[in-house]
């Protein structure tokens, strides 16, 4: 199922969510990832104290991933029609 996630307190409700769907518990969870039941509450509480790399072993984890999808129309996706220098 996707989960699309536009703002960042999203990801928060998201890794809470996946957790209890696997029916994995802080402890468990923590224990798959070597680290301890506290660190797992942080991370549930404020994902941004992790680097991206340690998201995506959460993630894995987990047994989910990140998809980025386009959803520009079509002709906005060609280079010719993006700004440059845009953030």
């Amino acid at each position: 199922m996707d989960y699309p996630i536009r703002f960042p307190d999203q990801i928060r409700q998201q890794l809470r969510a996946l957790r209890k769907t696997k029916g994995l518990t802080q402890t468990q969870l923590g224990k798959l990832l070597g680290i301890g039941q506290v660190r797992i509450a942080e991370i549930e509480r404020d994902p941004s104290v992790v680097s991206v790399a340690q998201l995506f072993k959460l993630l894995t984890a987990l047994d989910a991933h990140i998809m980025l999808r386009d959803s520009r129309p079509d002709d906005a996706s060609k280079p010719d029609t993006m700004s440059k220098g845009s953030w």
